[in-house]
């Protein structure tokens, strides 16, 4: 496996590691992005296993010591399956998630104490980048789930959201949305509860101009868009599940 660089917006790059075992034969892409700055910020570590790659790709674009913030969506394996290692390779780097994700697990299994992000909290890497954290539970999944948003270049990283299958272009202006219903279809990995709509909707309104995805390619146009056609995709499939049982037969 090799891990690719693309630039997807000013000072944020993607770097990107094929599988193609997995998903097979379509194959899956593990993406993590560094958003550089004086104190540069890595949303997605990779597994563990896959450290040595990502610290190389690291170490192409800035000394790998230098990491500030280790961030991410949600507490799963390829998202923070790393973040020890970073810990360690990067003296003055912190952990910054949201209350959620660090009171169930990161305040226990991160090796120093993590930064606790409130909803809407910034943090301001220097050079011009500032990042939003924006508390998204359940969405795509997990209860901790949240995205950032780096302002000065409206880039959203989306986490799991919009999903695909795939080794794609690192920055496409294509469709997003129906590779990721497909890949909805194939995976049902998605919670599906009455808010999930809304809460894409309120990233849908930050318009964002590049949405970065963890898995598949980072896209480049009307995000909010893409994002509101995603909801409605997630309406649709809680509209076909019908009313809970419950609430069936309390009508």
């Amino acid at each position: 496996m090799q891990t690719r660089i693309t630039e997807i917006a000013q000072g944020i790059y993607r770097l990107s590691t094929f599988v193609p075992d997995i998903a097979a034969p379509s194959g899956f892409t593990f993406n993590q992005f560094l958003v550089l700055g004086d104190d540069p910020l890595l949303f997605h570590t990779g597994p563990r296993r896959m450290f040595p790659l990502v610290r190389a790709a690291v170490a192409r674009l800035m000394p790998p010591e230098r990491l500030r913030w280790i961030t991410f969506g949600h507490y799963e394996a390829d998202e923070c399956g790393a973040m020890n290692e970073w810990l360690d390779a990067a003296p003055r780097a912190e952990v910054a998630h949201g209350e959620t994700g660090c009171l169930v697990s990161l305040n226990d299994t991160a090796d120093r104490a993590p930064r606790v992000l409130k909803d809407g909290e910034t943090i301001d890497l220097g050079n011009g980048k500032r990042v939003r954290y924006l508390d998204t539970p359940h969405v795509p999944h997990g209860w901790e789930a949240g995205v950032l948003y780096e302002e000065s270049t409206a880039t959203l990283l989306c986490g799991d959201l919009l999903t695909q299958l795939g080794d794609g272009p690192g920055l496409t202006e294509r469709d997003i949305v129906g590779p990721a219903i497909a890949a909805e279809d194939m995976f049902q990995s998605s919670s599906l509860h009455p808010t999930t709509g809304a809460t894409i909707r309120r990233l849908a309104d930050l318009k964002p101009r590049t949405l970065a995805l963890m898995h598949g390619p980072s896209f480049r146009g009307n995000g909010a868009a893409a994002l509101r056609a995603l909801a409605g995709d997630y309406d649709r499939r809680i509209a076909a599940r019908g009313p809970r049982p419950e609430a069936a037969a309390a009508a």
